[in-house]
């Protein structure tokens, strides 16, 4: 009894530290971890590849975003492009409400021409409010429906502080908002799922030619993105600025370095300096406690038997590559892998039926899995497929 007693009384102490001191969670609300000082009042720091929270301050208040709403913007472009929908060498002729459009624009002219991948450039690096309308209506027919399809993308990403009003920006509207981390959301969708938008957020000018009545002329691109021409000990990949006398300066500031991708999103921050100031800020310190760990080369796969089915096996694929996001000094090379199968898989087989989990170690502690499935489809065996195999099986027995 007093050793129970004493098993007891341990339990109960360990609850109550549990509950008094619990640990910090990445990605709730609140810092994610100490970081540095910045001066923008809502940032959030976040690693591409996983998703994870390195770093938040008041990163879910809802605040107007400016020209980083043209993320989503070019989320839709190149959803439109991967469908087949539109494509680069398109021709898109420029509407009066487009060339209308104030703020930050190339000066389309109503009745001009240029291709979606001048269009891109014209969004991408000089930010053209006129750009991006002629855009929303080439996608959707007109900048109403091109924003409605943006709030639905941005449900579908989770973005749950997020409400658009135009495709630009430009807007003062207080019913034109996003947050912090779901500027990280957004900028996270595009550079992992369409990673050619580096292509263009890397270009520091460019020329593009307006064709008009009243003549050619050619009109310089510059970048908005000053982080490009910045000193810093990382690449930087992108990706958006924006600022209004609501918003602020904001920036989605994108960057690699020894393979981890970061992307930091700035908020309302006073003056542009302080943006791009708060951005190397989190970047260095990002790249400076995290390391990734990418399994490029995982054991090869087995056949898996079929039960029932018309063929006896299934060939296997890793549903796809395994990542982890080392914060505490890891050593990659201690990591140890298992592969766990079911015996078999039972017909009908669809391909992308789970059979099994390759999970990877370290330490005796579990850091992730990645699905294991199947790689074709195989029916359920009827009576003729029965009937065809026990032939097949007597012709060989006779050769």
């Amino acid at each position: 009894m007093k050793k129970i007693g004493k098993r007891m009384l341990c339990l109960a102490l360990a609850l109550i530290t549990a509950v008094c001191w619990p640990l910090p969670v990445l990605g709730e609300t609140g810092n994610a971890a100490p970081g540095p000082e910045i001066g923008a009042p809502s940032a959030l720091l976040m690693e591409a590849s996983t998703g994870t929270v390195l770093y938040e301050k008041n990163a879910d208040e809802p605040r107007n975003p400016a020209s980083v709403t043209k993320i989503m913007t070019l989320i839709l472009i190149f959803d439109a492009l991967q469908s087949g929908k539109i494509s680069l060498s398109d021709e898109v002729v420029t509407s009066a409400y487009a060339k209308s459009m104030g703020g930050s624009q190339v000066f389309l002219e109503e009745g001009e021409i240029q291709t979606v991948e001048t269009l891109i450039k014209c969004i991408v690096i000089a930010s053209g409010n006129d750009a991006s309308v002629a855009m929303a209506e080439y996608v959707a027919g007109d900048e109403g429906a091109f924003v409605r399809m943006m709030n639905e993308r941005a449900a579908g990403l989770g973005m749950t502080r997020t409400n658009f009003v135009d495709c630009c920006g430009l807007t003062d509207s207080p019913d034109h908002v996003t947050t912090a981390r779901d500027i990280a959301i957004m900028s996270r969708e595009l550079i992992t799922k369409y990673p050619q938008i580096s292509n263009y957020a890397t270009i520091w000018m460019e020329n593009i030619t307006h064709v008009t009545r009243q003549g050619t002329k050619e009109f310089g691109l510059s970048n908005t993105n000053k982080l490009l021409k910045m000193p810093v000990n990382f690449e930087v990949t992108g990706l958006k600025t924006g600022s209004t006398s609501l918003a602020k300066y904001c920036l989605s500031a994108t960057a690699k370095k020894d393979g981890v991708e970061l992307i930091a999103a700035i908020m309302a921050a006073p003056d542009y300096k302080t943006r791009f100031n708060d951005a190397v800020l989190l970047l260095n310190y990002g790249f400076g406690i995290c390391r990734l760990y990418r399994d490029d080369a995982p054991p090869e796969l087995p056949a898996i038997p079929v039960k029932n089915g018309v063929e006896e096996s299934s060939g296997l694929l890793y549903s796809g590559p395994f990542t982890y996001l080392g914060m505490n000094g890891e050593t990659f090379g201690e990591i140890e892998k298992s592969l766990e199968l079911e015996e078999f898989l039972p017909a009908p087989v669809k391909k992308g039926d789970v059979a099994g989990y390759l999970v990877y170690w370290l330490n005796g502690e579990e850091l992730g899995r990645v699905q294991i499935v199947a790689a074709e489809d195989i029916r359920e065996a009827g009576y003729l497929d029965y009937l065809e195999k026990l032939w097949d099986a007597f012709r060989m027995a006779q050769a």
